[in-house]
């Protein structure tokens, strides 16, 4: 009769401590098969003679959307990314249009149009988005004309394109559109 006792106890508490134990079982991965994000992070950089110029932004795809004063506005300040704003950081001095910009970091910003755009860079670069964004913080404001093309860059894309040892172009496309300036190393 103990036997049996002992049996029977011994079924209800691996029952029971079976029971406990399997609330902390490693979850399933499901790295393979979550979502790839929307809008992924991602990096442009190339050197430019000694200037290591680097942009980290957000990629956005189209996916069927309405992009130029849709989903972007016409005529409002852009962090020209997703998820948080872009930036720029320049490793040496650069001569933009004639203007110095010291090397450092910076915010990238755009205000859009149909016939140009305003590109900015900011000295506020830290931001969600263009939220905290301030006129008073630009370093820098340009008047660029967009260009089109036959084929569609899906996900927005930037281009750090070395021009020769001292001149560069930095490029951002995507939809139809693609806007761009050059800087000379100092």
């Amino acid at each position: 009769m103990k036997k049996n006792i002992l049996i029977v106890l011994s079924v209800i508490l691996s029952n029971y401590v079976f029971a406990q134990h399997e609330n902390h079982q490693p979850k399933a991965d499901t790295a393979k098969t979550a979502a790839k994000p929307k809008s992924p992070k991602m990096t442009a950089m190339a050197m430019v003679g000694g200037n290591h110029v680097h942009i980290e932004y957000g990629s956005p795809s189209v996916r069927g959307r309405s992009i130029w004063n849709g989903l972007v506005a016409y005529n409002q300040v852009w962090a020209t990314g997703a998820h948080h704003a872009t930036w720029i950081d320049f490793s040496q001095d650069v001569m933009i249009q004639g203007k110095h910009i010291p090397k450092g970091r910076y915010g990238f910003f755009t205000i859009p149009n149909n016939k140009t755009w305003t590109i900015i860079l900011s000295k506020t670069w830290d931001m969600h988005l263009a939220d905290d964004y301030k006129q008073e913080n630009d370093i820098l404001r340009l008047s660029v004309k967009p260009s089109k093309s036959k084929k569609i860059t899906e996900a927005l894309t930037y281009k750090v394109l070395a021009t020769n040892d001292k001149k560069g172009k930095v490029k951002m496309s995507w939809e139809y559109l693609s806007v761009a300036f050059d800087f000379e190393n100092m």
